[in-house]
């Protein structure tokens, strides 16, 4: 019989989880494995006071507007106590009820076009956080290495290690995947089915299937889906890993290397007969599966050629480099444009604030892009500066001339501490190497 594990030692690993849900015991049946693989009675780790109070603060952190109901998060905090006893009350009586969930349109980045997004109310946002809490650990104990998206203590930076890594193995034939709305076709019956494998308690997957299918609510028409899971909703990341994860499992068990974030996944291979039939199988799941792979966006290339790369998580691989996307450029002038205009009535120090706060942001997760990227950049946002500079001296047009250049140096803007992104490069690339 195995030894007992001293009192903590359950723990390790498991930092993440939710401490006033996740006991040493809990811990420990979940490491050693449940009887028969299923977890029975678990309605009442979801609807226990601090476990709401835990999900509460998570869900303030994260954020985000009122939803159908109109209630904020303000609202909710006036009576805290109270509002989360009666989420646990009707929890535990069976009497909860999710709310209809507001779809609104946001823009997908670099692109003229617009996604759904769906906003539960609070409550529900409380309620979900709640229950993943009880869930997550119980799922993610099996999840595939190669998945990476919204889970703990991974991320997309681990992700793009991984291709490089494998790249650099020569593993240059790719199979750049693209699923066609994924999140909104996910069939429900066949997601429960993967979810009562290891979860046994009724009121629980009772609970799951009413977040899949309350209704929308868009402007004044209201409909209960059919499918999928509303990306948005506390709950879905979880949900749509759950039923990716056969995914994962099966290309390892032949031998493929996928890398998957959420539902954006490469396969990378070392010739094109493994990675041709490496979609042939994925073609096979997801036929399966009631998924469907876009025709035109999911395709073969060999990443040792000009103009053949492929795009993942923001980054373009070509030619044993890495660039960021055209989008993600695009996305980042965007944002940088609405800072920097020209009748901008703020002080240029507050201006250099705020546009320092983006570029910081990005050249965190695009420093490893080719070298080519930061000193156009870098000069396009001065002459963005420049321009407000010139419109405040009563002159017309864009800062172009050499004059502009030589009444406001690069060393005038670095003085007022803007972030130069080929001085940051220089930088990150000293300390990698100390």
């Amino acid at each position: 019989m195995p030894e007992a594990k001293q009192a903590g030692e359950a723990r390790d690993g498991w930092e993440w989880v939710e401490p006033t849900v996740w006991t040493e015991r809990m811990l420990s049946a979940l490491e050693e494995g449940v009887k028969g693989g299923k977890w029975y009675s678990l309605m009442d780790k979801v609807y226990r006071m601090p476990n709401l109070m835990s999900a509460y603060k998570e869900v303030k952190r994260r954020k985000g507007g009122a939803g159908v109901d109109h209630e904020t998060m303000e609202m909710i905090e006036r009576e805290l106590n109270e509002n989360l006893r009666k989420i646990s009350r009707e929890l535990a009586s069976g009497e909860y009820r999710p709310r209809a969930i507001k779809r609104t349109w946001i823009e997908k980045a670099g692109s003229r076009e617009k996604r759904p997004l769906g906003i539960p109310t609070v409550r529900d946002r409380i309620a979900q956080a709640a229950l993943r809490h009880v869930l997550e650990p119980i799922f993610e104990r099996d999840f595939a290495e190669q998945s990476y998206g919204f889970r703990p203590k991974r991320g997309s930076k681990d992700a793009l290690r991984r291709v490089n890594k494998l790249l650099e193995a020569g593993n240059h034939w790719v199979v750049d995947a693209d699923l066609k709305s994924y999140f909104d076709t996910i069939p429900h019956e066949r997601l429960m089915a993967r979810v009562e494998e290891k979860v046994s308690d009724g009121r629980v997957t009772e609970l799951l299937r009413a977040y899949l299918t309350q209704d929308v609510m868009e402007s004044m028409a209201s409909w209960s889906p059919e499918e999928g899971t509303p990306q948005g909703a506390v709950i879905s990341p979880l949900l749509s890993n759950i039923y990716l994860d056969e995914l994962d499992h099966k290309m390892a068990e032949h031998g493929y290397e996928m890398v998957r974030y959420a539902d954006d996944f490469v396969i990378l291979s070392r010739s094109r007969e493994e990675a041709e039939e490496a979609l042939e199988e994925v073609k096979r799941w997801t036929a399966k599966a009631g998924l469907t792979l876009h025709p035109e966006k999911t395709r073969i290339v060999d990443a040792r050629q000009e103009k053949a790369g492929f795009d993942f998580l923001g980054y373009h691989f070509e030619r044993g480099m890495k660039w960021r996307r055209k989008k993600s450029l695009k996305k980042l002038k965007e944002t940088i444009r609405r800072k920097t205009k020209r009748n901008n009535g703020r002080s240029l120090q507050v201006i250099i604030k705020d546009v320092n706060r983006t570029t910081r942001g990005w050249f965190e997760y695009f420093k490893h892009s080719h070298k080519t990227t930061f000193k156009p950049l870098d000069g396009w946002i001065r002459r963005r500066l420049r321009t407000i500079l010139r419109k405040r001296k009563r002159q017309r047009g864009q800062a172009k001339t050499m004059r502009d250049h030589l009444r406001w140096p690069n060393a005038y803007f670095e003085e007022q501490g803007l972030i130069t992104l080929e001085s940051a490069l220089v930088e990150a690339r000293q300390s990698s190497t100390r």
